[in-house]
């Protein structure tokens, strides 16, 4: 059976929308998700003389039938921050159930409520909740992550101490399974990141981009929502403007939490394609990306492409590519065997592919995207804003 949903474009693109489909069979043999932990939770009431809390929790989701009673679990058994706080769901239309059992523990807790976003994406998702939130601090949780038991507290705390306008903790990816155990230890390494310091978990400081985030909600009355023509890098997008204007975005290691990363090189390169994809899309908007190391991927590819080309008629160019590939796979090497001595040997025979993937994968994606963006001015393909998970 087939299941279409709409993404709505904003009219100034000039976009009309479009509707995809996807082939998201539901398995009849499906285990039902033991949701007895959150059902035996105590329903804490807001403290006494307190109407509203002070923490708003959104959590953007889609078909995420399998993790999401782990994720709210994880949530709901937060330490509260002073004033309490409340989760929203903000559902893209699930269809594989995740809604019917959100909706079944919203009704056991009422710090738990869920509310349609009927784009699908998560700029939309997170604009939604936003909207509906009582707290004046808004914080953003992920359906993939699971959260340190005062995650909530230094959120709160960290804003509070550093004068930022946004911030988080570094993003850790902790992998299941051979495949994803290494695409988790690649991720935290700089060679495959460009250095970001997002991904460093002990770097404390000013970043451009910082995992997730915490805001007071008068940031979004100063800079404006999410922007929902991006079905990736919203979040990059909104803190490039958000530092135009003044602010400053602050990661500190006291904010933990721990992403589940994609578990196959096939989802690995579908995920990033779409990262490359979609920053083209930002640097369009602004005229300038946030750091230049978004752009090198998609550098090197277009050398070893042009050089490719060129050796067919000059031997110059036929070294010169030689030379480059060399260094590219000693530098491959040098870090597979680097992260391998920290993470674990057993990885380091896949760890090449893995750190190959997140570079090609990434700067095929740019370079589609500076096609369909720049030089084109077409509507993205279902490619290029379908999910990127395989159904679980």
């Amino acid at each position: 059976m087939r299941n279409a949903f709409w993404l709505r474009w904003p009219e100034a693109t000039g976009a009309q929308g479009f509707v995809l489909y996807l082939q998201m069979p539901l398995s009849r043999n499906r285990p039902d998700q033991d949701d007895s932990q959150i059902m035996n939770l105590s329903d804490t009431p807001a403290p006494e003389g307190v109407q509203l809390p002070a923490v708003s929790v959104i959590v953007p989701c889609r078909n995420e039938y399998s993790t999401i009673t782990a994720c709210l679990t994880s949530i709901l058994q937060q330490e509260p921050p002073p004033g309490g706080f409340e989760v929203i769901i903000a559902d893209g239309a699930s269809n594989d159930g995740t809604r019917e059992l959100v909706a079944r523990l919203a009704a056991c807790q009422s710090r738990l409520r869920v509310i349609d976003n009927p784009s699908q994406i998560v700029s939309a998702g997170l604009n939604a909740g936003i909207r509906v939130a009582r707290g004046q601090i808004i914080i953003r949780m992920d359906a993939h992550t699971r959260y340190a038991p005062d995650y909530l507290c230094q959120c709160v705390g960290v804003l509070k101490t550093s004068t930022a306008d946004n911030v988080g903790g570094p993003w850790i990816a902790k992998g299941e399974g051979y495949w994803g155990r290494a695409i988790a230890a690649a991720f935290q390494s700089p060679f495959a990141v460009g250095g970001a310091r997002g991904h460093d978990p002990d770097y404390e400081g000013l970043v451009d981009t910082v995992y997730l985030g915490c805001w007071r909600r008068d940031v979004f009355d100063r800079i404006g929502f999410f922007d929902e023509e991006l079905v990736r890098n919203q979040d990059d997008e909104f803190n490039l403007r958000l530092i135009r204007a003044g602010g400053k975005v602050w990661q500190s290691p006291k904010i933990q939490s721990w992403y589940a990363p994609r578990n196959s090189l096939k989802t690995l390169w579908r995920q990033y394609l779409q990262y490359g994809y979609w920053k083209v899309r930002v640097m369009k908007k602004h005229r300038l990306p946030a750091s230049w190391r978004h752009v090198v991927p998609a550098c090197f590819v277009s050398c070893v492409f042009l050089l490719t080309v060129l050796s067919l008629w000059s031997s110059a160019a036929a070294s010169v590519l030689l030379g480059l590939m060399i260094s590219y796979c000693v530098c491959v090497v040098l870090a597979s065997v680097a992260t391998a001595s920290s993470r674990g040997w057993e990885l380091l025979p896949i760890l090449p592919a893995v750190f190959a993937c997140f570079h090609w994968s990434y700067a095929y994606g740019f370079l589609y995207g500076i096609w369909d963006f720049v030089l084109v001015g077409r509507k993205p393909s279902m490619s290029k804003t379908a999910l990127t998970r395989d159904p679980s």
